[in-house]
């Protein structure tokens, strides 16, 4: 049995940076759990360039920055554990993980940071007909295969689902010499960034067929040959609208799911929407001295958010102990941590904010909301209501599912009772 301040679950970007934000703040009593071999998370495996534009106002791969966070964990003197895999979290933060060095270990921590990131939706997800040859792989895995372990998974190749990790393989498989024939995305838009639209797929000639499904999967031993077919509204295959494509490799990128059962475990309550835990403008779940951060609260579509988001994540752990007394008898039951919020609610097409809750005094700083939007939207005007006063319109030109929407709360000196973000014409 061992007992820390601050256990922070993932060593990945967003427990690099909470991590280091905590200490920063103040707190000395740190241990960050990782399950892979090295730290970094996802990061290692995204040799492409375009991190760090935000963070650190230059361009580096993900390897790149990782390391730079890397280092400032080194350089603050973190403690964190490899190969190390965390079975349980109860909700008085009894954190139950194993290791080959360790064995079975129980930490009691005062807080906890959830940073255990996100899982690609496997292919039993997806119910695409056909059999269950070689050569079909999740893009995480195929880019991990090649970046990571120097093997090629096929030579001949169709995509399905536009995330954005599909939208870099089919780069990456076009540079290694592979052949990619297409890349088919379910919904009447692409679920990836627009840029990687350009430069993944357009500027190597590689054709996106919107409002289309794999319908048929070929081979016994391997794959032989996809058929795509077209779909209609209700995302239902529509007959004689097929596409055969020879092939030998089926790449999967139809979304990330927050890896949030450690959340369940804990008694997180989770949003039907994003997966992920709802949490407050300090980043705190229902669960008092449980917070959450990163890509196991909501999918970023920027690693840089990421990082903004769990500083802020690691700043409010510190807070919350800072101000707590007698850390090492407190549990859930004798702290309420979800007294008297407001819940944000959204409306014309806004799906969720993190965060979705806020507390009544919050409105008197500024609070930054993030979200995305259920579709393709052109010329609407994002309005924030306090109560019903409109207190905030700003036109967008354009919003789509795949870019990540930000927006800063304004101060208000008069109390408020409810919290609204609506598109509205």
């Amino acid at each position: 049995m061992e007992h820390r301040s601050l256990v922070v679950i993932g060593g990945g970007p967003a427990g690099l940076a909470a991590a280091v934000s905590a200490r920063e703040a103040g707190v000395s009593d740190i241990l960050l759990l990782e399950r892979d071999v090295r730290l970094g998370g996802i990061l290692n495996q995204c040799i492409h360039n375009g991190f760090g534009l935000h963070r650190f106002k230059e361009e580096l791969t993900g390897p790149e920055y990782a390391a730079r966070y890397i280092e400032l964990a080194l350089q603050a003197g973190i403690e964190y554990r490899l190969e190390t895999i965390v079975l349980d979290i109860t909700p008085e933060r009894m954190v139950t993980c194993i290791s080959p060095t360790e064995g079975l270990v129980q930490i009691q921590a005062d807080a906890v940071i959830l940073a255990m990131g996100c899982r690609e939706r496997p292919r039993g997800a997806l119910n695409t007909p056909g059999d269950r040859p070689a050569g079909i792989y999740t893009a995480g895995t195929a880019q991990r295969l090649i970046n990571m372990e120097g093997r090629m998974v096929g030579r001949q190749v169709v995509i399905l689902g536009s995330g954005d990790i599909g939208l870099i393989m089919a780069r990456r498989m076009t540079l290694e010499g592979a052949k990619v024939l297409a890349v088919a995305e379910i919904m009447p838009y692409s679920g990836g960034l627009r840029r990687n639209i350009e430069q993944c797929l357009n500027d190597f000639g590689i054709p996106l067929l919107l409002s289309h499904t794999v319908s048929r999967v070929d081979g016994r031993q391997r794959v032989t040959g996809v058929e795509i077919s077209e779909v209609d509204e209700k995302r239902q295959v529509i007959p004689g609208t097929e596409k055969y494509f020879p092939c030998d490799t089926l790449l999967l990128s139809c979304g990330l799911l927050p890896e949030n059962e450690l959340s369940k475990s804990a008694g997180v309550e989770l949003s039907r929407v994003t997966g992920g835990p709802v949490v407050d403008e300090h980043f705190m779940t229902g669960i008092p001295g449980i917070f959450a951060c990163g890509n196991v609260l909501h999918v970023h579509d920027l690693v840089d958010y990421v990082s903004d988001e769990s500083a802020g994540a690691g700043k409010a752990a510190a807070a919350w102990l800072a101000h707590e007394e007698d850390a090492e008898d407190r549990t859930a039951e004798d702290t309420d941590g979800r007294e008297d919020v407001l819940h944000v609610s959204c409306e014309g097409g806004v799906r969720y904010t993190v965060p979705a809750v806020l507390h009544p005094d919050a409105l008197r700083e500024e609070v930054t909301v993030r979200f995305r939007v259920a579709d393709v939207y052109k010329d609407k005007k994002l309005c924030v209501y306090y109560d019903d006063s409109r207190v905030m319109q700003i036109p967008k030109r354009v919003l789509a599912p795949g870019e990540m929407e930000t927006v800063r709360l304004k101060k208000s000196e008069e109390p408020v009772a409810s919290v609204r973000i609506a598109l509205e014409d």
